[in-house]
């Protein structure tokens, strides 16, 4: 697992507070929905126990993805891939997805606006969740969560900012923080998701397709929508004291 938590373009460390709103107000809504909803524990409404783990299971099944039911028809299935990338399981699953959200969506939403970055988030989202569901048509366990969508948006961002430093922490490096141009650190998160999808079991558990779905949709679409020359580039390093640049 590899921990993302800053980005620095061209040559200097960007902050991760700027102009995106959308952004923030994903993450925004994404905390709300779960601090309200039962998969937090933190509302007495819910009950305790059996009663909030019954809960718990209805509230997924009617807002997640059920594979053995989207295909059926149903104009309220249909919409579940949608509905599903705002709702999350666990503190870990909404603290990780946020995380990540965090540091990769501010400059993607910067370079595409505004609308452009609320349809692509949705859009690829909803089909990285229809992605999952079409090769696991059997399942009627519940998918949820907004990891199709921001695996999307890492596409995206490897893409438009393929020499932006990504500072990770590596469990097998006793959690250095290290910097890697983006080229290296996401594929190779690609890599480690594409590896987890062919040893994933049968039945609940995380939906890897769906990260590799997502993470294809979206370079896809960075790539079509945002020709090469438009795509942010590292700044040259100073020259030494005395020296000229080119």
């Amino acid at each position: 697992m590899i921990s993302n938590w800053r980005v620095t373009v061209g040559g200097a460390s960007r902050a991760l507070w700027g102009a995106a709103p959308v952004t923030y107000g994903l993450i925004a809504l994404c905390c709300l929905l779960f601090l309200i909803g039962p998969a937090a524990g933190l509302n007495p409404a819910y009950g305790t126990g059996d009663e909030l783990l019954a809960a718990q299971r209805a509230y997924f099944h009617r807002w997640g993805v059920v594979p053995a039911e989207l295909f059926e028809g149903s104009a309220r299935a249909t919409l579940t891939p949608a509905t599903a990338l705002f709702v999350h399981g666990s503190w870990v699953h909404l603290l990780g997805n946020m995380l990540f959200l965090y540091v990769f969506g501010v400059l993607t939403e910067e370079r595409m606006g505004r609308v452009q970055f609320t349809l692509f988030y949705v859009g690829c989202g909803y089909l990285a969740l229809l992605g999952y569901a079409a090769a696991n048509s059997d399942s009627d366990q519940s998918l949820v969560g907004a990891s199709g969508a921001i695996s999307a948006v890492l596409g995206a961002f490897l893409y438009l900012f393929p020499g932006a430093r990504v500072t990770s922490l590596l469990p097998f490096l006793f959690f250095l923080p290290l910097r890697f141009p983006a080229w290296v650190v996401l594929p190779f998160w690609a890599a480690l998701q594409w590896l987890a999808a062919g040893r994933a079991p049968n039945g609940p558990g995380v939906a890897y397709l769906a990260h590799l779905v997502g993470f294809g949709l979206g370079f896809a679409f960075a790539w079509v929508r945002f020709p090469p020359a438009t795509r942010v580039k590292p700044a040259p390093a100073p020259a030494p004291e005395g020296e000229n640049q080119p």
